[in-house]
């Protein structure tokens, strides 16, 4: 067994040779930062969404979150508060969004049948308050959604993103998007506000 190199903090261990392996291998010096107190700063984004599925970049803020935390050396977290609205990493070019936009809605199509649009065979808690009248009142106030809920599910809810000093460490191309795959359709409804978790935990330089 050899150790070929430590890349961060992961090594790479491979059996036998290592010529056919380490021909790819681009290897960075691993760098190791002595700091002191331990920090984790916490805020939630409230941002406007569209109409539809709409999406948002939201790096610029999330950058100034991790400034504001002073962490030197940590991980950024961003989460969506909310089952229709997911976050993810990619670029952020205008044709690129809607081709996005596109691609989720043709995964999950708004006309599609799902069971969880069928309210009336929805079963409520058994401790719902006003007992089951009270649950076949408010059903019917729930959105016809389920699309909502499945771009999601593809999107997904979190990213985590290494801070290196003070910076967060994404690419050239990589940006931070809210998707909201709940808006208001058509002209019916105003656009929501929603709201995003963001987490700076870390070490400071002090």
């Amino acid at each position: 067994m050899k150790v070929i190199a430590a890349v961060g903090s992961v090594f790479m261990i491979i059996l036998g040779q290592v010529s056919a392996f380490s021909s790819f291998l681009t290897l960075k010096p691993s760098t190791t930062t002595s700091l002191h107190a331990f920090v984790t700063h916490f805020t939630t984004l409230q941002v406007p969404t569209g109409r539809g599925v709409s999406m948002v970049d939201l790096t610029s803020e999330v950058a100034n979150v991790v400034k504001d935390s002073k962490v030197v050396e940590g991980v950024v977290t961003v989460l969506s508060k909310h089952s229709t609205v997911g976050v993810m990493i990619n670029e952020w070019e205008p044709r690129f969004v809607d081709d996005a936009r596109h691609f989720l809605l043709s995964l999950a199509p708004r006309e599609g049948h799902y069971l969880h649009n069928d309210l009336d065979y929805r079963v409520g808690p058994p401790d719902w308050p006003g007992g089951d009248e009270a649950w076949r009142a408010f059903r019917q106030t729930e959105p016809v959604n389920a699309h909502s809920h499945l771009i999601q599910f593809v999107v997904g809810t979190t990213e985590s993103i290494p801070v290196h000093e003070s910076k967060m460490t994404i690419g050239t191309y990589q940006n931070i998007i809210v998707c909201d795959a709940d808006g208001p359709v058509g002209t019916l409804g105003s656009p929501k506000t929603r709201n995003i978790v963001v987490q700076v935990q870390g070490c400071d330089g002090q």
